[in-house]
């Protein structure tokens, strides 16, 4: 009788340096080699897409292919090539140029990486905005990038809708899915400009932009939420976008050398793989690290209108789903839903995520429940996404580890002072790479603090295990990460001092099994003043996206505690909190 126990190769197999040097050396797919990016030396991907042209034009020899799945709408490589060249062809008869900004501002349709790439070839900075925005909101994206062309959805135009007229640099405005309420001179239908999705095949086959595009030219602008003051627009690079197609495959090859597996090849013959879209476009995960490394690798990608844990279930078996991406919620609604093992999902591989931190058993138990194996990963928009990222084993290892940096990044921990700390030690995490954004756009300032020597300032405090694995232990700017999406503090608790019965106000995180965390807001009245949560929710609701919104409010009549310098003292609200929680 065969021991079965001991044809298993023990683990690892080899080190992550090991590792690295085998998947990373000289004539291999994922070779580095160096390079000087902006004066500065850097190692980079060898054959990473130098530009979106490059990608696109990867995307393309895909033909036939299945590239995006939308409720009964299927969209092919080809048919994608086509309606692109013919946007792009339309947005140059406007007079769009190199460096002027298009922004796109849709939920994940067919649309959005049309609207994406046509702006990319013809050298626009394509400024993606978050489609959960209010209509302030979306009016200062578009006002702050100076964007002079706009692409919609109906929903979002309607959102937006008096807004319009404070954005005099906004010449265009492309709208899809529905016929506009008001008439305004620069608003056009965009199905006359390609048509709906299901004729994209018909158009003709296009030509490509004559524009020449460089790695290191402007190609895109994603906005983040910081701790203070607006939201700011990262200025991010052709070769940004790239960086993200090699690391995932890396990260694979990787997995599967350390188990004492071959590296999988990228077979063109090979059954499609295809992935379930829980992340939006406008984010720089859902663009960098899903849709451009899907077009390139030829990957189907299955978007729905909004997550539902249900319908995904369906969509899986349905579509012989491979890999679900996203934040950690997606994967335990997934779960913890009671008719799961209705639904066949031995098509599953992989279940990956990021963007917020994640239960520390969730990799267990994706590895018990489903046949995938689990990555996690960490990223941010200043990043262009993944900068950290493992899987399987790995993961398994280390469930509250995000990672080491991929082998062209590198990460070191500091002091407050900006000394260099020794392995294990807790301080800020730095990152450096050519996945860094050059800049923040039209903030001299904020770039100057957070961009130094090449290195970006995160924020997040973080320590390294030996092997470079990182550890993410708190988050040092003020930020709540509700299911995926940044809320930062200062501009909720703004609008609550905006009421007058408001005296104190400090919003602070609470930690949710699904959502991984939830804003709570502690309001302390103005003495002889009275206001109820309801009437502070609305007010909040009123101006900002539905996720920004408190799930409680905590009136009290006390002040807020504080400490000398006369700050507030969040931990103790969220001491409160647990407190609370454990009664």
């Amino acid at each position: 009788m065969t021991d079965t126990a001991s044809t298993v190769p023990p683990w690892p197999a080899m080190s992550i340096a090991q590792a690295t040097a085998l998947l990373t050396a000289s004539g291999s797919l994922l070779e580095i080699v160096d390079a000087e990016i902006d004066g500065r030396p850097h190692r980079v991907w060898k054959n990473a897409p130098p530009t979106l042209m490059h990608s696109f034009m990867a995307g393309r020899a895909h033909g036939e292919k299945t590239f995006l799945v939308y409720g009964d709408e299927r969209v092919s490589y080809e048919a994608f090539a086509r309606a692109t060249l013919a946007l792009a062809a339309d947005l140059q008869a406007r007079g769009v140029k190199p460096g002027d900004r298009v922004a796109v501002a849709m939920r994940n349709l067919p649309e959005w990486p049309v609207a994406f790439f046509a702006g990319a070839l013809v050298g626009a900075i394509v400024t993606p905005l978050n489609a959960w925005w209010s209509g302030s909101e979306l009016a200062y994206g578009l006002k702050d990038s100076g964007s002079v062309v706009a692409l919609l959805d109906i929903e979002r135009l309607e959102r937006i809708g008096p807004a319009l007229n404070d954005l005099p640099d906004l010449r265009h405005i492309l709208v899809s899915r529905g016929e506009p309420s008001a008439a305004d001179p620069r608003v056009a239908r965009l199905e006359t400009v390609i048509g709906e999705s299901a004729t994209w095949a018909a158009l003709p086959p296009g030509d490509m932009p004559a524009v020449p595009l460089n790695p290191d030219d402007a190609a895109t602008i994603f906005y983040t939420s910081g701790t203070t003051g607006s939201p700011k627009g990262a200025l991010g690079t052709h070769r940004n976008a790239g960086c993200s197609v090699m690391a995932g495959v890396f990260s694979i090859c990787r997995s599967a050398l350390r188990r004492g597996e071959a590296p999988p090849t990228l077979d063109p013959t090979a059954p499609q793989k295809s992935g379930l879209v829980s992340i939006p476009f406008f984010h720089t995960t859902g663009c960098n690290a899903v849709l451009i490394p899907a077009l390139v690798t030829g990957q189907k990608l299955v978007c729905q209108r909004r997550f539902d844990a249900e319908e995904a279930l369906g969509l899986i078996e349905r579509e012989r789903i491979t890999m679900i991406g996203g934040v950690p919620t997606v994967a335990i609604q997934i779960l913890q839903h009671p008719k799961r093992d209705e639904y066949d999902l031995s098509s599953l591989e992989t279940v990956a995520y990021g963007g917020a931190a994640a239960p520390t058993d969730l990799v267990r138990q994706i590895e018990q429940a489903t046949p995938a194996k689990a990555g996690s990963g960490w990223g941010m928009t200043e990043t262009s996404a993944t900068h950290t990222h493992h899987l399987g084993e790995d993961y398994l290892n280390r469930p509250d580890s995000c990672g080491p940096a991929i082998p062209v990044g590198r990460m070191k921990i500091v002091d407050p002072n900006g000394h260099e700390l020794p392995t294990g030690q807790v301080g800020e995490l730095l990152a450096y790479g050519p996945n860094i954004v050059r800049e923040y756009w039209n903030k001299p300032e904020a770039t100057a603090e957070t961009f130094v020597d090449g290195w970006v300032h995160t924020g997040d405090l973080a320590r390294l295990d030996d092997e470079g694995f990182c550890f993410i232990v708190d988050r040092a700017k003020d930020i709540i990460i509700r299911g995926g999406e940044n809320i930062y503090c200062q501009e909720i608790e703004a609008v609550l001092f905006d009421h007058p019965a408001v005296a104190e106000a400090a919003l602070v995180a609470k930690p949710d099994p699904v959502m991984g965390e939830v804003p709570v807001a502690f309001i302390s009245l103005a003495p002889g003043e009275t206001v109820d949560a309801a009437t502070l929710t609305a007010l909040v609701a009123s101006r900002f996206a539905a996720f920004k919104v408190p799930t409680e409010v905590i009136i009290t009549a006390d002040p807020l505690p504080r400490n000398a310098a006369g700050k507030v003292v969040k931990p103790e609200l969220k001491a409160w909190l647990t407190a609370r929680a454990a009664e």
